[in-house]
């Protein structure tokens, strides 16, 4: 943020749900979103006749009258979707706008399902404030997805952008409102100072003609709308990795790792960017033997290591010598052991409460929104209140106003040291941990680290040799020894008046 506007020489205001905590730190404009606002439906519902009547919806035990009204939502259990009222006629008939063609949701409204309902939220206050803000030259921040996701590739984008956008221009026609893709490009998310690549692609201007069909409104302003928002996310694209599974993620990345340019040491910027040029090139020679091929043996490598519990990176360290890997394993074991010693407490605390508590997160985006929380706001109020409590137990003895200033600060102090133990163990002690198993692996089964290594080596020479001849087919700037480095370039948008 400080450098941001120290660049830009303005503030920049980021849209997010709802107000929190972090509100008072950072310029936020709150944004409800309706499915926040979800209450189970009372009853059960079913479609009246699927072929006769398929947008008439009918209840038993309902009260949608009360639950309901136009533009307001339903949505189906067990991922079934939802589908968007037009008009409630009672409180067990309403009239659905668009016909259900899924087959899942179909199943549940013939057979007669419970439900919940969606308020309709008239965010135009919301667009109000963004005009006014982009009006006095002003930037926001926008997370076109609407939600955070540990997926392989971008959610479908909110069209909320655009109407912000082009709202604002046709509410001042002297503003030029440009957008500019930023992407979010994380490595381990979810842990406590992992790193991020952040790139800026190049800005989105909007036309005249655009401006003017929204204007219209109707079909026009939806046309418009989808024009800029095709716009934005092929924009996302550029900036970010997308690929269309996991599975081709994971191979895309090992691939890379494998990958040998003569400029062998690359910045993390530029591992996104080969990340990206991989995905690419993938998609366009996929069907190629040799890149057949080569797909297979890397989905079979990424096995072998998953069979041996190690990872690419640790491949090496299997070829040390057994004095050396002998050594290595033991000061390792060394550490390990400093670092549970020292960060027991911490961690038995932690699976306590992981113990007793219900809520599981599975998605590390969750994880790591949780952790920073944590971080910035209860910790620190935890680390007082122990502070609090060691004056007040100051208090039972006879000793000098120096020393009841004293012990709470070391009280602090000492929580301190034995958090950050803890928090050293999670990143380093099993960091180490992990490192264990090669070493394990070179010291009683040489043969099976050779075998591991060698086929590493040809894998890494065949991928290369693939690349350098089908790498200028499919970018200009190709250069076997240093592909050079682009100067524009997941989830954020920039939407910001000129200067």
């Amino acid at each position: 943020m400080p450098v941001r506007k120290k660049k830009g020489g303005r503030d920049c205001l980021f849209l997010r749900l709802s107000p929190t905590v972090l509100g008072f730190i950072f310029l936020i404009v709150p944004v409800i979103r309706p499915q926040d606002l979800a209450v189970a439906g009372q009853g059960t519902i079913q479609l009246h006749d699927r072929k006769l009547e398929p947008l008439r919806i009918v209840g038993q035990g309902t009260l949608f009258l009360k639950q309901l009204g136009p533009k307001s939502a339903i949505i189906l259990p067990s991922k079934g979707g939802q589908v968007e009222v037009a008009e409630v006629l009672s409180d067990t008939e309403l009239l659905i706008k668009k016909e259900v063609k899924d087959l899942k949701a179909l199943a549940l409204l013939s057979e007669g399902t419970s439900f919940k309902c969606v308020p309709h939220v008239d965010q135009e206050a919301v667009y109000h404030h963004v005009h006014d803000q982009l009006r006095k030259n002003q930037c926001i921040t926008i997370f076109p997805e609407g939600g955070s996701h540990d997926r392989a590739e971008l959610l479908p984008l909110k069209a909320g952008v655009t109407l912000m956008a082009l709202g604002a221009m046709a509410k001042y026609p002297d503003l030029d409102v440009k957008v500019v893709p930023v992407g979010l490009n994380y490595f381990h998310a979810h842990r406590f100072r992992s790193r991020a690549v952040i790139e800026f692609g190049n800005p989105i201007s909007i036309t005249p003609d655009m401006v003017e069909r929204y204007k219209i409104g109707g079909p026009e302003k939806r046309q418009a709308c989808g024009k800029l928002l095709d716009a934005i996310y092929d924009g996302l694209k550029s900036v970010t990795v997308n690929a269309e599974s996991y599975e081709t993620l994971m191979m895309i990345q090992a691939a890379r790792r494998l990958y040998k340019p003569a400029h062998r040491k690359l910045p993390i910027s530029r591992v996104v960017d080969l990340n990206r040029r991989f995905l690419i090139g993938y998609n366009l020679f996929k069907h190629e033997p040799e890149v057949e091929e080569l797909h297979q043996r890397v989905l079979a490598y990424n096995q072998l290591l998953k069979y041996y519990g190690i990872r690419d990176h640790q491949v090496s360290k299997t070829d040390l010598g057994r004095k050396g890997t002998l050594m290595l394993l033991l000061e390792r074991l060394v550490y390990l052991v400093f670092y549970t010693l020292c960060g027991f407490p911490g961690e038995k605390k932690a699976d306590a409460a992981l113990k007793g508590s219900d809520v599981k997160i599975a998605g590390r985006d969750v994880l790591a929104t949780w952790k920073l929380l944590v971080g910035l706001v209860l910790v620190p109020t935890l680390y007082c209140f122990y502070g609090f409590l060691a004056f007040v137990a100051t208090l039972s003895y006879d000793m000098t106003w120096q020393w009841r200033l004293a012990v709470p600060v070391i009280a602090i102090a000492v929580v301190s040291m034995v958090s950050y133990a803890g928090l050293r163990l999670g990143e380093v002690g099993l960091d180490i941990a992990r490192s264990l198993q090669p070493l394990v692996m070179a010291l009683f089964d040489p043969e099976s680290a050779l075998v591991l290594r060698n086929n590493r080596e040809k894998l890494s020479h065949d991928i290369t040799e693939v690349i350098n001849e089908y790498g200028p087919r499919a970018f200009s700037d190709f250069d076997g020894r240093q592909p050079k480095k682009k100067t524009t370039n997941k989830f954020t948008d920039f939407v910001c008046s000129p200067s």
